[in-house]
């Protein structure tokens, strides 16, 4: 038992909004399983107020997306001098903006897709690469405002310009990969193991592929080579480190082995928030590496702390 005050930060005001109080409510169950005094935080504009009243000796951040993942929450953090878990205010910054972060990785040695950062007004009727290529919002996450474009579409993806787009108007353009969707998450300064994302229905690993019931199947160990494995796990703890994570990670990747089993293998951006259900990608990788779902959590309490 503990008689530690852990304030379980959910929900906020981002398109993730459904995600993070699954994230939340998973972890504060967990959390109170293991003995920890806990009180759930809806996140909304007052959130300074909220927790100056509530004076928790920890901020267990449950939230995903802009304003939780991005370093807001955690200067606001920072200031009220609430330890907190996860990344820190530039870390969490750098790894949001996804143009950013792959200039970091690059310059760390790991290997990223060509890409532009581009404003949205910007596209016109020519494509801005040859396709086929995939247009990303900047800082968003959960796969919103993903678009594929492929190899045979005559022009760009009239969507990016439309009224109707809500991500932001800057946009990251970067070189589809063809093959296998990979992802490994660290833990401290320790890579997990590596799972294959399969959808089952979807053209790509999306926010129904995500976080829909059967959307997609988890292979943990991934059936890929031992060269392969092994080079993933070095790749996410050297792109944790990079950037100044802390906590926990997840590194997603693409992998094309139509013509080799050691094929190219393509970091694709690092999450500083994974997702916390026990049936999320980080979790699993948690069990699979014995750490059962309330042992994560505790660990992710205990090293919480300021100056991330």
């Amino acid at each position: 038992m503990t008689d530690k005050h852990v304030a379980v930060l959910m929900g906020g005001f981002s398109s993730e909004r459904p995600v993070s109080l699954s994230s939340g409510n998973a972890c504060a169950a967990a959390l109170e399983g293991e003995g920890y005094r806990v009180t759930r935080v809806d996140v909304s504009r007052d959130v300074a107020a909220v927790l100056s009243e509530l004076r928790p000796d920890v901020a267990f951040n449950a939230l995903h997306g802009p304003f939780g993942e991005d370093g807001t929450i955690q200067g606001i953090l920072e200031y009220l001098e609430i330890p907190y878990t996860h990344s820190g205010v530039l870390a969490s910054a750098l790894a949001m903006d996804k143009g950013q972060a792959k200039h970091v990785a690059k310059a760390a040695g790991v290997p990223v897709a060509e890409a532009k950062v581009m404003d949205r007004f910007d596209f016109t009727s020519v494509h801005p690469m040859k396709p086929p290529y995939v247009v990303k919002p900047v800082c968003e996450g959960s796969s919103f405002g993903v678009v594929i474009v492929q190899e045979n579409q005559s022009h760009p993806p009239q969507v990016i310009t439309s009224s109707d787009w809500k991500y932001g108007d800057r946009v990251l353009v970067e070189r589809y990969i063809y093959g296998r969707e990979l992802t490994c998450g660290v833990m401290g300064d320790v890579a997990l193991g590596v799972t294959e994302v399969v959808p089952t229905g979807n053209a790509f690993y999306d926010y129904d592929a995500k976080y829909a019931a059967g959307g997609s199947k988890h292979v943990i160990p991934a059936q890929i080579s031992p060269i392969i494995y092994q080079k993933c796990q070095t790749l996410a703890l050297k792109a944790h480190q990079a950037m100044g994570c802390r906590g926990v990670s997840r590194s997603d990747f693409r992998y094309d082995d139509r013509f080799s089993e050691n094929g190219e293998l393509v970091w694709l951006e690092i999450n500083t928030q994974p997702g916390m259900t026990p049936t999320s990608l980080v979790p699993e990788m948690a069990a699979h590496a014995g750490h059962s779902f309330g042992e994560l959590v505790r660990w992710m309490v205990e090293d919480a702390s300021c100056l991330r």
